[in-house]
């Protein structure tokens, strides 16, 4: 009876560790190609004892100046994170609060249009930068990753006001509180969970944005996405150097993840983890 019971612990745990290694094996073998020479990254069979260098993250400056696509990832990543929640907590609260017969067509309607392929709205976005110079602008990203976000960011937040008792409102309202004041005093207080896990997550989402930023900037305004892009030439795929340039890209949101991870799993359940 008890070989019965550790057997099936036994495959539970082999299968978790598989997953696991699947899961690290690409960023394990990016991590180290980023340490070897151009030659040493392509040589077959695949070198697993090499002396390092530091090289490729020494080119990666000099070439491409890291410091100012991190900088633009930055802005662009907050930016449109702080603007986004500006917007969605408003309409959140209203959803949440003042449900017509119409709520949820309108919600259903601002999800499903993140199931729209990008690509089908690239044109007249880019027509619209144009013809208002925001091309190669951080302007441009930060309005474009809000909207790409945005009803993610409503639907999370509906979620997390939704779990606010009616009573506590009522309360509020009885001894005069106005909309405003319900929604400062009562509603933010109540809902600081809802407001970082969906902050985090979209802070996530808008640094990983690549599509808008490749299509929308270049050396002016581009993201870590566009230095990441830059390293693919008609000459073919440096891959040292492209392994240092994404390592050096996504070192910093995975850190972040990393410190952040139970708000981000809450974000990514739409606030059923409590």
């Amino acid at each position: 009876m008890q070989t019965d019971s550790v057997v099936p612990l036994v495959l539970r745990t082999a299968g978790a560790w598989a997953v696991s290694l699947l899961l690290f094996f690409p960023l394990g073998w990016l991590v180290l190609t980023s340490f070897k020479t151009e030659l040493q990254a392509i040589h077959v069979p695949p070198l697993f004892v090499f002396e390092p260098t530091m090289d490729n993250f020494a080119e990666v400056q000099r070439r491409s100046d890291y410091l100012l696509f991190a900088k633009n990832s930055l802005i662009t990543s907050i930016g449109s994170t702080i603007l986004g929640l500006l917007i969605a907590a408003p309409a959140a609260y209203s959803f949440a609060f003042f449900r017509t017969k119409r709520t949820r067509d309108i919600l259903m309607w601002m999800l499903s249009t993140k199931m729209m392929p990008a690509v089908g709205a690239l044109v007249p976005i880019y027509v619209l930068a144009q013809t208002a110079g925001l091309l190669d602008s951080r302007t441009a990203l930060v309005i474009v990753f809000t909207l790409s976000n945005l009803p993610i960011m409503v639907w999370m937040l509906y979620t997390s006001f939704k779990d606010i008792p009616a009573e506590i409102l009522e309360a509020a309202r009885m001894d005069g509180a106005n909309l405003w004041t319900e929604f400062r005093n009562v509603v933010m207080p109540l809902s600081v969970g809802g407001l970082a896990s969906t902050g985090l997550l979209c802070l996530v989402l808008s640094w990983n944005e690549a599509f808008w930023a490749l299509n929308l900037s270049s050396a002016k305004a581009g993201t870590l996405a566009v230095l990441i892009a830059s390293y693919s030439s008609p000459e073919g795929l440096f891959w040292a150097k492209l392994s240092a340039a994404s390592l050096l890209a996504i070192a910093p949101i995975v850190v972040f993840g990393w410190f952040s991870q139970k708000q981000l799993v809450q974000g990514l359940t739409f606030g059923a983890v409590k």
